[in-house]
């Protein structure tokens, strides 16, 4: 069994700058993708708030973090870690390729996409429901589609959707977002973008393809049916943490709660980035946390003498 210092679950930004800062501490680093790396970072179109890029793609960011991390010399696999369990002197990672040997973990995966309650929200995905403009914008071409939700992501999600579709409607429960100001303003701006508020999904339906929504008005109570050719759900994520071991102390909703230096409640186990109990998850928030676990564990690795 291959043995490393320390083992990263996620190639996001978390994953791929504690890989670079644990690497130039000297450490023999693994890092653990089972998609692209980048994360979801790659799957965004227009990075506008990285510090010193004032516009760069996500998978142009996600290649320089990759390209660098590689040249510090961390190690990658192309795997799915579906169990890390303490073990003397540090863990034992089990993957969908092999089983590795760690002194250190961090936990880097970040989340995974919530969908509707609704009916046919399930149902239609992959024929009509998505969860990523970037990918499936193209298959809506010169069609009519909804996106939902009111935070950052479902803004800049529904203006990147207006380079296809004819319309895009917004469909938020409440009367107002949380997006920051600048992507509402330029969401209003945006004569394609039409916002159905205090409004919420009933039911998705079509045959084979999504072919209309029924929109119920939550002030009045009324639902309506739109036609649309796609709906894109942005209603919030989830952390991506099933893998960890019993014993992880976690806040409500499963977001991995850490103390000053990230390491969780399990020693010698960290985490970064969005799958973290955190206030902010952002592309440089992650990166920071990522610093930080990276410095950490090759201290923690020194104290315990592994």
């Amino acid at each position: 069994m291959t043995s490393y210092d320390l083992i990263i679950v996620g190639g996001g930004p978390a994953g791929l700058t504690a890989s670079i800062y644990a690497s130039r501490a000297g450490l023999k680093v693994l890092v653990a993708e089972n998609t692209l790396y980048g994360g979801q970072m790659r799957l965004t179109e227009t990075v506008q708030n990285y510090p010193g890029f004032p516009e760069v793609t996500g998978a142009e960011l996600s290649e320089a973090l990759h390209r660098q991390a590689g040249r510090q010399g961390a190690q990658f696999i192309s795997a799915t870690v579906k169990l890390v369990s303490p073990s003397e002197g540090g863990f034992t990672v089990e993957t969908s390729e092999a089983a590795y040997r760690a002194g250190t973990v961090a936990a880097a995966s970040g989340t995974f996409h919530k969908n509707l309650a609704c009916r046919g929200a399930d149902e239609f995905i992959g024929r009509g429901v998505s969860f990523c403009a970037l990918c499936d914008g193209g298959f809506v071409r010169d069609e009519v589609v909804a996106a939902v939700g009111g935070g950052n992501s479902a803004l800049e999600e529904a203006d990147y959707l207006t380079r296809y579709a004819t319309k895009v409607y917004v469909v938020h429960r409440r009367d107002e977002f949380r997006a920051d100001k600048a992507l509402q303003d330029r969401a209003r701006a945006n004569p394609k973008i039409e916002f159905l508020l205090s409004s919420e999904i009933e039911a998705i339906e079509g045959g084979d393809i999504v072919e209309r929504i029924l929109v119920k008005d939550k002030k009045t109570g009324q639902v309506e049916p739109y036609s649309v050719g796609g709906v894109f759900m942005f209603v919030g994520n989830s952390p991506n943490a099933e893998y960890l071991p019993p014993g992880v102390e976690t806040a409500e909703g499963g977001w991995i709660k850490t103390d000053a230096r990230l390491m969780t409640s399990v020693p010698g186990l960290f985490a970064a980035g969005d799958v973290r109990d955190t206030d902010l998850r952002q592309i440089v928030t992650a990166a920071a946390d990522g610093a930080r676990v990276g410095v950490n564990a090759a201290k923690f690795l020194e104290e315990e003498g592994r």
